[in-house]
């Protein structure tokens, strides 16, 4: 038998890394944005690696202020929040040249938001054929780049 070890999943999958408070508005607060993977600021809103990422490059423009619908954001965040998207949107398509690029927001936990209290706006790369056997039948990501040379590399572009 195989194994694919993947420690730094384990504060995930046990909760045991869930902080009391909100981890966005948390890691916002934090000077260290090499530490909270923090790639751009922005005026109203911030771009983000995922630190469990679906895909190698998958980040999240989240907005500074706390907020759990899209509605009750300002229309200038709004506005900065689809500019960063586009502005990673076109990092994402240079770096890793993917065959198109997931862009979605979960708004509630019913629709699948992991946390749903903070408003963000995903965006991953994918390629064709990039769900493979170990994502559909064993339920494992392999991503070929860890989170520091992703960091660095999306980093350059903002």
């Amino acid at each position: 038998m195989d194994y694919l070890w993947t420690p730094w999943r384990f504060a995930y999958i046990t909760g045991a890394d869930r902080a009391v408070g909100c981890v966005f508005c948390e890691m916002a607060a934090r000077q260290d944005d090499r530490a909270n993977l923090i790639i751009h600021r922005g005026q109203h809103c911030f771009i983000v690696l995922n630190r469990f990422p679906y895909t190698s490059g998958h980040a999240m423009v989240v907005p500074y202020v706390h907020l759990d619908e899209f509605q009750k954001l300002s229309p200038e965040a709004a506005a900065e929040m689809f500019v960063l998207c586009q502005r990673l949107e076109g990092a994402l398509r240079k770096l890793y040249a993917p065959d198109g690029i997931n862009m979605g927001m979960n708004i509630g936990k019913a629709a699948g938001a992991g946390i749903a209290s903070h408003l963000h706006m995903h965006m991953l790369p994918r390629w064709i054929a990039d769900a493979n056997f170990m994502s559909v039948i064993a339920e494992t990501r392999v991503l070929p780049e860890d989170l520091e040379t992703t960091y660095e590399r999306l980093k350059e572009h903002f």
